[in-house]
């Protein structure tokens, strides 16, 4: 009975951290084509003002939505942590907690959401502005929510790819796809760098290389839902 209970206690993790990851896909897809793609005109904060006064509720979902992203990636790097400890403790805590940041520095972006709606007027008036004014100011605060979802990116490239070099070293997961993960996280931080150093870079190469991270983090996410990791290789290590 309790080799029993011992064996199933990583899958537990496992499917937690799948779950999670599944979530952060899903809602992530929803966020952008329901919520962000309705609502921000790029270049055009008149419209984006109006877009979001006009559709305060749906403004305020996509805030929501933020906030579940962000507290699956504390639950699935907190599962992951666990599983990965015994492969090697010190980098599992510091990818807990990179990860952690991750999801620390992407609250403060909610907040600066919180701050677009109270500009426009949509939690108080202010009559110290005109609206043309208003609605500038609150298309910068909407460049600097953007700027720390740079940084975010950051702490995502390197907190998942040491969690990914751990599956990779431990072989709880197949490798190939655990170097797909290093791969994604790899070109994630690099974009997160290339956005920083050259804001104008080809829409282009966002596109590509969110679209390859979604599809890793579903493939990851159903494979530790439904096949969880190679026991026999996690009692090596435990």
């Amino acid at each position: 009975m309790t080799t029993r209970t011992t064996e199933a206690s990583p899958l537990v993790y496992a499917r937690v951290a799948g779950i999670a990851y599944l979530v952060i896909t899903i809602v992530a897809v929803l966020y952008g084509a329901f919520v962000e793609s309705q609502l921000i005109v790029s270049g055009n904060d008149a419209a984006t003002a109006s877009n979001i006064l006009a559709n305060e509720s749906l403004f305020r979902l996509g805030i929501l939505l933020v906030l579940i992203i962000y507290v699956s990636v504390v639950v699935a790097s907190w599962a992951l942590y666990v599983i990965l400890r015994t492969v090697h403790k010190h980098l599992a805590l510091l990818a807990l907690l990179l990860r952690s940041a991750e999801a620390i520095v992407g609250a403060a972006t909610v907040l600066i959401s919180f701050a677009v709606l109270y500009v426009l007027g949509a939690d108080g008036p202010s009559n110290s502005f005109e609206p043309e004014q208003l609605q500038a100011l609150a298309g910068r605060f909407l460049d600097v929510r953007t700027a720390g979802l740079d940084i975010v990116l950051i702490f995502i490239g390197l907190g998942a790819t040491i969690f990914c070099y751990l599956l990779f070293k431990a072989e709880y997961i197949p490798r190939p796809l655990a170097a797909w993960g290093i791969f994604t996280y790899l070109s994630i931080l690099l974009l997160a760098l290339v956005s920083i150093l050259f804001p104008n870079h080809p829409l282009m190469l966002e596109t590509v290389l969110y679209s390859v991270g979604g599809l890793f983090e579903l493939v990851f996410g159903l494979w530790l839902l439904f096949k969880g990791i190679d026991l026999q290789q996690w009692d090596k290590h435990a």
